[in-house]
């Protein structure tokens, strides 16, 4: 069976969602809400936190506009894919880890039980005073859309026709 373009994407998309709500999973069963275990001390650690909002929690209680707005991304980029390199495999790579990703929080906010997406990996550092500075609390689905769009960011400027140019055009007349 031949692989195409789009089945490729859809199987990288499904696995991310698998592994996405595997991990979340996970999480909902060794973890209790605002649960923290530490993996390494003063740097990584497993929480059990909930997000209403969108990256660092920006638009918190918004849960349902955010779907909609999860919804309106996937059809706007399954419909513009091809204008995303989704020719080559490293564009069907990042289109698939975005279509995952995004499928992923999707879930996480119609669940019925939850309505929130679960974010579980932080990283921090310990400050002298024993407070900690860290970065916001991420999941799987995160990931994988900060992922794809920087492949596809590195996509588009590789890509791009104003990068490329004549070696004899830079030679100055002298």
């Amino acid at each position: 069976m031949k692989l195409t373009a789009n089945k490729r994407m859809a199987l990288v998309a499904i696995a991310v969602l698998a592994f996405d709500q595997l991990t979340k999973l996970l999480v909902l069963n060794y973890l209790g809400y605002d649960q923290e275990r530490v993996m390494i001390q003063g740097f990584f650690k497993f929480v059990h936190w909930v997000n209403t909002g969108a990256a660092w929690s920006l638009f918190r209680d918004n849960n349902d506009l955010l779907a909609i707005v999860s919804l309106g991304a996937l059809l706007v980029l399954f419909l513009s894919r091809r204008h995303f390199e989704s020719g080559k495999l490293s564009g069907q790579l990042a289109l698939g880890l975005l279509f995952g990703g995004i499928m992923g929080n999707l879930v996480d906010r119609l669940h019925p039980d939850r309505r929130h997406v679960i974010d579980f990996i932080y990283f921090y550092v310990n400050q002298r005073d024993g407070g900690q500075i860290g970065f916001p609390a991420f999941n799987i689905a995160d990931s994988a859309i900060c992922i794809g769009v920087g492949l596809l960011f590195i996509l588009s400027w590789q890509s791009d026709p104003s990068r490329r140019s004549d070696p004899q055009s830079s030679i100055q007349p002298g």
